[in-house]
């Protein structure tokens, strides 16, 4: 394996992410670069993970052979990722928490149960039961959620008028290019609520799970994290900005277990906050209003506010099951107690901890969110959250440049 030049050594990282979708498929959650590479891999030996780890550890230790600081930077946290899934692959024992740091360049610890007690304090008062807790508190709030239920019906035409609306917004705030188009279809039997495919070319399909009911208050989340101006928003402007137009081939592969599924799902998760503002509710109470549907805005915006402190509930949940080994139906009945959720609903939660290739992942929505939170109210002087936003859109950064960022 030579890596005489900067091209050299990106060509061997796109070869490297390439082969990890051999051993698992859906690793590679988006290229858009040379098929023939992907042709070339596909068509190799199966790979070995250890071999794999091997490759890893060479091509970091080869940094930065000649790419600047900070495209250095980003293939080698990468690059660290990658040598710690191969182990994983290999059987290698590895603690969760250390996984969760090699991949995503974070460090994770319980939270607070005190924090979540406080949390269900306000969200009684939220839902007009002061003082109500445990069965009387859950019944409450599962009420609420069965009069945010969307028609089945309705998901599929109120999913176009969301995403129209805010692909304008987008548009006229941030910029799309002009080919960019979007494909929105209904699945089932999935452990995510929401995928984005992104196909290149500025092109993507978003899949919207209907196994469990959409609700008045998650789906304008939803279609902003998926699509406007969440993750194909992102993806279109990082192919075109660096990509086509800066020459930056690692950024035409996307790897599931990385640095960029924090960075992206941190992104996701602000997104309708910089497509709207903090009062999105009323921007959507008007669009449903539209459908003959009654939102109430000012509700949703009190009960988002009191759920706040309950965002850590699914890494503590996953922090259980693989670093505890806690038992599975003892989980389900922590996230049930803690989230207010019914059981079917605690074992699709379930169903996603434990898949082998996405069991880490939570602490990407978790940490991303809070770390991108701090990032983005950390604003200069003349600056604006909508500043730094744009930001995260169109350039290649990673956990440790905005923790450098926030310490200076």
């Amino acid at each position: 394996m030579s890596v005489d030049t900067a091209e050299d050594l990106v060509t061997e990282y796109l070869r490297l992410g390439l082969s990890f979708d051999r051993i698992e498929p859906g690793f590679v959650d988006a290229y858009t670069g040379d098929p023939a590479l992907r042709v070339e891999v596909d068509n190799a030996p199966a790979p070995d993970p250890a071999e794999l780890a091997r490759r890893a550890r060479d091509l970091a230790a080869a940094l930065p052979a000649g790419l600047p600081a900070d495209r250095a930077e980003f293939v080698g946290a990468h690059l660290r990722a990658l040598e710690c899934s191969a182990r994983k692959f290999a059987g290698e024992d590895i603690g969760f928490v250390d996984e969760v740091k090699a991949y995503f360049d974070v460090d994770i610890a319980p939270a607070d149960e005190g924090a979540y007690a406080q949390a269900h304090t306000r969200i009684a008062d939220a839902l007009g039961v002061p003082g109500a807790t445990g069965a009387q508190l859950s019944e409450a709030y599962a009420a609420h959620r069965r009069s945010e239920e969307i028609p089945p019906a309705l998901v599929q035409p109120l999913v176009d008028e969301l995403s129209g609306a805010l692909r304008e917004r987008v548009r006229g705030t941030f910029g799309l290019p002009a080919a960019e188009t979007i494909e929105f279809e209904i699945v089932s039997d999935k452990p995510w609520s929401g995928f984005n495919y992104y196909l290149g070319d500025y092109r993507s399909t978003v899949a919207i799970n209907t196994d469990l009911p959409q609700y008045l208050s998650g789906l304008p989340s939803l279609v902003a994290h998926e699509a406007y101006p969440g993750h194909h928003t992102e993806h279109c402007r990082k192919e075109q900005l660096l990509v086509a137009d800066g020459a930056q081939r690692e950024q035409s592969i996307f790897l599931v277990n990385t640095p960029q599924c924090l960075m992206a799902e941190g992104l996701a998760d602000h997104a309708l906050v910089a497509a709207q503002g903090p009062d999105w509710q009323s921007w959507a109470a008007e669009i449903y209003a539209d459908f003959g549907l009654r939102f109430d805005a000012e509700r949703s915006r009190a009960l988002s506010a009191a759920t706040a402190d309950l965002l850590t509930v699914r890494q503590d949940a996953a922090l259980a099951l693989h670093d505890r080994h806690v038992d599975p139906d003892d989980v389900a009945r922590f996230l049930q107690k803690w989230l207010l959720v019914p059981a079917d609903r605690a074992r699709q939660m379930l169903r996603f901890l434990t898949s082998p290739l996405w069991r880490a992942y939570i602490s990407t929505y978790v940490e991303g969110y809070r770390l991108l939170d701090g990032w983005l109210d950390d604003v200069a002087p003349g600056q604006t959250r909508l500043d730094r936003f744009r930001r995260l859109l169109d350039e290649p950064l990673t956990p440790a440049l905005l923790r450098a960022e926030l310490g200076a």
